[in-house]
């Protein structure tokens, strides 16, 4: 079975030198050999730049998570490859490997630049979230909902750029009005790499059915959430991960619908008990397939709805 999963912040780890990609006795909750076990296929691994590195130092950390992507890449390229396409993917898959996606987490890494923008997708980025949960140049984040802020000049500008550079615009952690923003600004599929229901989970990250039926409506994909703070408390558990496929299925089909576990963003209390690593992410597939999901919506599911979706834009 193919599967990718939308995101993971295990590059944090491994740029703050706390472990490699190669170890797995260092902690954490997705290396390379637990990736393999889990045959994984594709993993988009975000850049993400904390709080204490702006305003002002966003590209200089961003580029530290580059240099740290390339050199995994370097040094596992036996079983690593760095996609920058779709038909990278579907070659890495061919070869046996895992192909490695390179996403920034928050557009603050552009330190309020155009061109920084346009030099990360020379990189290698392919996919960006517009924010992170607070307000930055581009656009004010989830958590900002007092403002009732969307995209700013500067976001609507970078959003255009995205499109026709062919990157992927990535609405996870941006707020409802600037969600409604790129709704109405992208001309490409959008996804929302790792966000839940806001029905089953009223909690300012999470998406309303409309939001929902709006990604859907664009070709786009939700990567469902395995951190209890977005399922809810009561559905902290894989048949929780699942209840939130089964809204977005029933909302706007199974066709919509992929992973973004967060893996390495959580502290593992928040992690379901059947869910605590990589390792388990075949799990997902075993309670689909007890729910009913036929063979062909669990493999869009599991990672085939991603990628169509990223390629529709990378190519």
């Amino acid at each position: 079975m193919f599967i990718m999963d939308a995101h993971c912040d295990t590059l944090m780890d491994i740029v703050e030198g706390h472990r490699r990609l190669a170890d797995r006795d260092k902690g954490g909750q997705l290396d390379l050999e637990r990736m393999m076990e889990a045959g994984v296929s594709a993993q988009v691994f975000a850049i993400y730049v904390p709080p204490q590195y702006l305003p002002g130092g966003g590209a200089r950390r961003a580029l530290q998570y580059v240099d740290a992507f390339y050199r995994e890449i370097e040094e596992n390229s036996d079983k690593l490859v760095f996609a920058t396409s779709g038909r990278d993917v579907e070659e890495a898959y061919e070869e046996g490997k895992i192909a490695a996606l390179l996403s920034i987490e928050g557009g603050e890494a552009l330190d309020g630049c155009i061109e920084l923008l346009r030099i990360f997708y020379r990189l290698g980025v392919r996919l960006m979230t517009l924010t992170w949960s607070l307000r930055n140049e581009l656009a004010d984040g989830a958590f900002e909902s007092r403002t009732g802020g969307g995209l700013t000049r500067f976001g609507v500008e970078v959003l255009e750029e995205m499109d026709r550079l062919g990157m992927v615009v990535d609405v996870s952690h941006l707020s409802e009005a600037g969600f409604w923003d790129v709704m109405e600004v992208s001309k490409r599929p959008v996804i929302a790499s790792h966000s839940n229901s806001k029905t089953l989970c009223d909690h300012p990250r999470n998406l309303t059915d409309d939001q929902a039926r709006a990604i859907a409506q664009k070709g786009g994909v939700i990567g469902v959430n395995f951190a209890g703070y977005f399922l809810g408390e009561e559905r902290r558990s894989l048949a929780g991960v699942v209840d939130h496929i089964d809204h977005f299925a029933s909302l706007i089909g199974p066709e919509c619908i992929a992973l973004g576990s967060d893996f390495d963003g959580l502290p593992d209390e928040q992690l379901p008990d059947e869910l605590k690593d990589v390792s388990s992410l075949g799990k997902v597939a075993e309670e689909l397939a007890a729910r009913g999901y036929s063979e062909s919506a669990i493999q869009g599911i599991m990672g085939e709805n991603l990628l169509r979706a990223v390629r529709a834009v990378i190519g």
